[in-house]
């Protein structure tokens, strides 16, 4: 979809229709989740700190979004790309890779299909989506990317070399910010450039992942559609309204989000194995080699996989602990992995059933009040989060999320 929440605003208010719209952080420290194309022709991008889009678009209206009417505008979105395939796979509330194979027959041609799905959307939902069109996942996903606004990019199986040896090697999935500037380093800037190179350079420079990089770069992408995959991870993260080094808000901050992620783990009935603490820091003075707010993870596996908040939070704040981080921190976050199901439940010799029994009651009673009261209505001790926006925002599809209208 086209700057998907943005365009959400400008739909349903016709006073921000050829206005600058950025929906996301409000505050000086918040980030940018969408921006209208009248503010990207600024300079204005998502995670673009808001400050910066200040900066660059002062004239721009800044709105704290409604994930609740995003993710009902996302349901039908997701609807009508059901009508053009039975295998779609939704990536983000507002991305999906749609399998056409057998489907032209009953459908068309595959840029037929694009036109009928583009003028069904528009007529459905009054959003414009753009469409790439490509024989594997890479080059259709930069093919969308390249389409838009509100356009049909296709890319044939012959013409996927001239397609991709132009562009950044940074449109290459997992090549970030660190292995960019490693690539880069080499004189290595585009993917015709990244193909030229020898295997043993590349492995140098990324180890084992170069060969992964490389066989992408040549439109070498095997994975298929995967209409129903799971989620590997769960996670909540926030701001503070300022970098901080007292161990009081970053332990409270911590558990805020350990039980979000509980709650979230509660309601797809999954257990999780292994806790990931996140921490990123505070502005650093720029630099070669600097990184502006440099990352920071330690993780821990559990014995027995839990949905618990209360461990969870223990389990983030023991890594913290740990950690021994001295400078300031502008951001924390906690993520789970390794999910498997929550029945049957695995009773551990050691543990005292009556203690498990309560605490799986005290997480019940929790939801319930929340479920009537709000998110708000009831916490942990400690549990109130110091966060430069009330509302995160995310383009995620989130498992385990509300999904009520």
């Amino acid at each position: 979809m086209d700057a998907f929440y943005a365009s959400v605003e400008q739909r349903d208010d016709p006073a921000l229709r050829g206005r600058p719209v950025i929906v996301g952080g409000t505050s000086m420290r918040g980030v940018v989740t969408a921006a209208s194309y009248e503010a990207r022709r600024f300079g204005v991008r998502s995670a673009m700190p808001s400050v910066e889009a200040r900066a660059l678009c002062p004239d721009a209206v800044f709105l704290p979004g409604d994930m609740g009417r995003y993710r009902r505008e996302s349901r039908r979105v997701f609807e009508v790309f059901g009508r053009f395939s039975p295998s779609v796979e939704g990536i983000s509330l507002d991305e999906a890779f749609l399998d056409l194979a057998g489907t032209d027959r009953l459908l068309g041609s595959p840029g037929r299909v694009a036109e009928q799905l583009r003028a069904e959307m528009r007529r459905e939902t009054g959003l414009a989506v753009s469409v790439g069109i490509a024989p594997v996942k890479l080059v259709a996903k930069i093919a969308s990317g390249e389409a838009k606004p509100d356009g049909v990019c296709i890319v044939a199986a012959a013409a996927l070399r001239a397609f991709l040896d132009p562009l950044s090697v940074g449109r290459i999935w997992g090549v970030g910010p660190v292995a960019y500037a490693r690539l880069e380093a080499r004189g290595i800037r585009t993917i015709g450039e990244l193909c030229r190179c020898a295997p043993a350079e590349l492995t140098r420079a990324l180890g084992p992942f170069g060969l992964r990089v490389a066989a992408l770069a040549r439109g070498a992408d095997l994975r298929e559609v995967e209409p129903y995959r799971d989620a590997r991870s769960l996670s909540e993260e926030g701001t503070f309204s300022a970098d901080t080094r007292d161990p009081g808000r970053i332990e409270a901050a911590l558990l805020v989000h350990a039980e979000a992620v509980a709650r979230r783990l509660r309601r797809a009935e999954i257990r999780a194995r292994t806790i990931t603490l996140k921490l990123r820091l505070g502005a650093r003075a720029p630099g070669p080699g600097r990184v502006r707010y440099p990352l920071r993870t330690r993780s821990v596996t559990l014995r027995r996989a839990t949905d618990d908040g209360g461990r969870i939070a223990t389990s983030a704040r023991d890594l913290f602990v740990r950690a021994e981080i001295r400078e300031p921190i502008r951001l924390v976050g906690v993520a789970v992995s390794q999910l498997e199901s929550a029945d049957p439940v695995q009773l551990s010799l050691l543990a005292d059933p009556r203690e498990s029994d309560r605490v799986r009651r005290l997480n019940r009673a929790l939801d319930q009040v929340r479920d009537r009261f709000g998110e708000a209505a009831v916490g942990r001790a400690s549990g109130r989060a110091d966060r430069a926006d009330s509302v995160p925002l995310s383009v995620q599809i989130k498992r385990g999320e509300d999904e009520r209208p």
